[in-house]
This record gives structure tokens, C-alpha cells and sequence, in this order.
């Protein structure tokens, strides 16, 4: 594979749902990890944080000028709305799946396929740590609004 052929690697994930959410993108070129992605998304639910996974991917391989896309994913409602055999009901999605075909016209082929959890784990873990960034975010954001955004009683007067 050269680097216009990428195998591409995803996984999105939230604790609650929704909740603090991540995403992990893994990108291959010639069999070499060339990229990894673990970002914090804010609040959302598993599926949001799938598609954004996938979205990341895809703004990634059309940087680096990508051809051909083989995009992995353990999400069998992404990969099964993206290619028509699931119908999308949630109107949130529909944006996101907009999003991912926009970036997919700008590439030659994209073939996205399921795979098993345990082929994924690379991906998954790299999620899993954005998810504990976006959890320990959130753990900072509180405490800093409960010493500092409320007054005391004794400060009212």
C-alpha cells in the first residue's frame, strides 16, 4: 500500500450515553501505523461518537491526498447505514452521514467494512483514553464551578 491506499481503523465511544465521549482513528499505510487519533468530543451518545471517529478519519485521508480508503469500523449501525442495508431514523445522524459522504466524494474508493471488537483494539483503546480525558475534563470543569462560579453565603452580605 502506498500512502494514496490507507487502511483505516475507527472506534467511538461514551461513558453514558450520552457522556463524556472519544474517539480513536488508527491510519495505515503499507502495513505502518502513520497516524493515531485519540480526541475528546465533549457530551455525546455511542453512535455520535462513532460517526465522528469516522469523520476524523476521513478529513485525515483526504489530507493526505488518500485514493483508496479501507475503513474499519466494530460499529455494525455506521457501517450498515453508510452503505444503505440500515435505514437512519435519528435525525441528529443524518448530518454526520452527510458529512462522511461529502468527505467520501473527495476520495477515488472508500470500502468500509465490519470487523471484530478484538481486530479493533487499537482503535478502541485509543478512545477509551480520550473518553477518561473528556471524564477528567469534565471532574476539573465542575470543581473549578463549585470553588469559584457560586457565591458563599457569607459573601451575600
Amino acid at each position: 500500500m502506498s500512502e494514496k491506499i490507507l487502511e483505516i481503523f475507527t472506534d467511538g465511544g461514551a461513558s453514558g450515553n450520552p457522556g463524556p465521549a472519544g474517539i480513536g482513528v488508527v491510519i495505515k499505510a503499507n502495513g505502518q501505523t502513520v497516524l493515531e487519533i485519540s480526541k475528546s468530543i465533549g457530551d455525546a451518545t455511542n453512535n455520535v461518537a462513532e460517526y465522528k471517529a469516522v469523520i476524523a478519519a476521513l478529513e485525515e485521508a483526504v489530507r493526505r491526498g488518500a485514493e483508496k480508503v479501507f475503513l474499519n469500523t466494530d460499529s455494525e449501525l455506521v457501517c450498515f447505514q453508510l452503505t444503505g442495508a440500515y435505514k437512519i431514523k435519528n435525525e441528529s445522524l443524518l448530518v454526520l452521514v452527510e458529512q462522511v459522504r461529502q468527505l467520501s466524494r473527495k476520495i477515488k474508493s472508500v470500502e468500509i467494512k465490519v470487523i471484530p471488537r478484538e481486530k479493533n483494539s487499537q482503535a478502541d483503546r485509543l478512545a477509551k483514553q480520550a473518553i477518561i480525558k473528556a471524564k477528567n475534563h469534565q471532574t476539573k470543569v465542575v470543581a473549578s464551578k463549585s470553588i469559584f462560579g457560586e457565591e458563599s453565603p457569607s459573601s451575600t452580605g
